[in-house]
């Protein structure tokens, strides 16, 4: 087995991919703290304490509403949840159990088998598994239920994915608002000038960097499914394509289109600040972040693709969506 595939192996590890999982909202949780004291400091004098009351408040609700967004993404669109580590646990040591006292192994394997039951393995361990056994009788299919291959999403199931990760991106979203809004009524008299930029804002992140993508991917998929590609590394790149025409080309106009024609009209009714604040704006335009904010969609592409090693960090990713939308960052 050549070294890319033992490291896409490596990372595919069940009890990898949940301790990744366990790990990041401590991760999340402290890197809001961090930027909270970063945004703070860079305040002006006597106005650092405000400014840190927004920015904690913003991202604290943007930061909760992107942990609790897999269970409510799940929930809705009934979709298992992950297992826990304790069950991977016991899986593996149950499986491990079973094949040691029916296949003669050496004692360096064996060692390995063991240390597979609790803990992760290093990529020369997964390398010397992979060499050994799967020579054996009976190997392949017992590394392979240790460690799944990849299975790419079938074109029945495209939707239900695409709608999961569709309602996980919109939660950190409508978090992020959420959260902004309240940041600016603790810390300014005029708050409600700002709601209009954090509801485009939103409609922007969601549109142009999360949902739209999401279709572009999804879309490409179900054609190169009926077409009968089934080439992981064909699949990536027609889904990459179709992220850039749908998402990053196209996203960007429908979401300004939206704002202007859909969120302007309901802001602007009954409210002499908002109708203000929407005449002044000009139309929202793609920047450097926004397309570093894409980094998400390698991990739509993974997850249609079939791997799911990458899927502990979208809270990590969406996220930054979230917050944007929180601070109404318009240009």
């Amino acid at each position: 087995m050549n070294n890319i595939k033992v490291l896409g192996k490596f990372l595919d590890q069940p009890i990898l991919v949940s301790k990744f999982q366990k790990a990041v909202p401590a991760i999340l949780t402290l890197g809001a703290a961090a930027y909270t004291v970063y945004d703070a400091r860079k305040a002006e004098e006597g106005k650092r304490k405000n400014r840190a009351l927004k920015t904690g408040v913003t991202l604290a609700a943007t930061t909760m509403a992107a942990l609790a967004a897999p269970h409510i993404a799940s929930k809705i669109t009934k979709r298992p949840l992950a297992p826990s580590l304790a069950n991977i646990k016991n899986s593996n040591k149950e499986l491990v159990d079973t094949f040691v006292k029916t296949t003669k192994i050496d004692d360096k394997t064996k060692n390995i088998l063991n240390k597979s039951k609790d803990k992760i393995l290093g990529f020369k361990d997964v390398k010397n598994l992979f060499t050994t056994l799967g020579k054996k009788e009976g190997g392949k299919e017992f590394l392979e239920k240790l460690i799944p291959s990849p299975q790419n999403v079938s074109a029945k199931d495209i939707f239900s994915e695409i709608g999961y990760l569709s309602i996980y991106g919109a939660v950190p979203v409508l978090g992020g608002i959420a959260g902004g809004i309240a940041a600016d009524k603790l810390t300014e008299k005029n708050w409600k000038k700002n709601v209009p930029n954090k509801i485009k804002e939103g409609a922007y992140q969601y549109l142009a960097n999360i949902f739209m993508c999401n279709v572009g991917a999804g879309a490409a998929l179900g054609i190169m499914e009926k077409a009968g590609i089934k080439s992981k590394g064909a699949r990536a790149l027609g889904m990459t394509a179709g992220i850039v025409t749908t998402g990053i080309i196209g996203g960007s106009k429908i979401a300004n289109f939206i704002g202007k024609k859909v969120i302007d009209p309901i802001c602007e009714k009954g409210n002499h600040v908002c109708k203000k604040e929407c005449k002044k704006q000009k139309e929202r335009t793609p920047e450097v972040l926004d397309i570093g904010l894409h980094t998400d969609d390698i991990a739509t592409v993974s997850l249609l693709s079939g791997l799911k090693w990458i899927e502990p960090a979208l809270p990590v990713m969406y996220t930054l969506s979230g917050y944007r939308a929180g601070i109404g960052y318009r240009n």
